[in-house]
């Protein structure tokens, strides 16, 4: 069985070039060639990503407002007033004494609501 070596192969014309110089220094200071570039990407991303997360969540911002009592209520300009003597002989006027209770159908296998 063969055994092959730890180095690669490489021609005489590789020595020279950029990537050469480069996987040699490397080797020797891995950090600053390496470790210092990602780390600055990672840093340098989030800052140029942080506008556009914003603008995300200003845009739901314009959709979802919070609103006062009234405007939840559709209530404008146009609403009229409330006057309690109103009110009162409105419900004052109803025959309230007579009515009947009326049961509805329940659906088929709906609890009946006696235990």
């Amino acid at each position: 069985m063969a055994v092959f070596p730890a180095k690669r192969f490489r021609p005489n014309s590789y020595n020279g070039t950029v990537p050469a110089r480069y996987r040699a220094l490397l080797a020797k200071h891995p950090f600053a060639l390496f470790g210092l570039p990602f780390i600055a990407t990672m840093v340098l991303g989030s800052f140029f990503l942080t506008p556009a997360t914003a603008i995300r969540y200003e845009k739901h911002d314009r959709k979802v407002k919070q609103l006062t009592k009234e405007e939840e209520l559709g209530i404008g300009k146009d609403r009229r007033r409330i006057d309690l003597k109103e009110e009162y002989y409105k419900l004052a006027a109803k025959d309230l004494d007579s009515w009947e209770q009326k049961r509805i159908k329940r659906l088929p296998g709906e609890h009946d609501g006696i235990l």
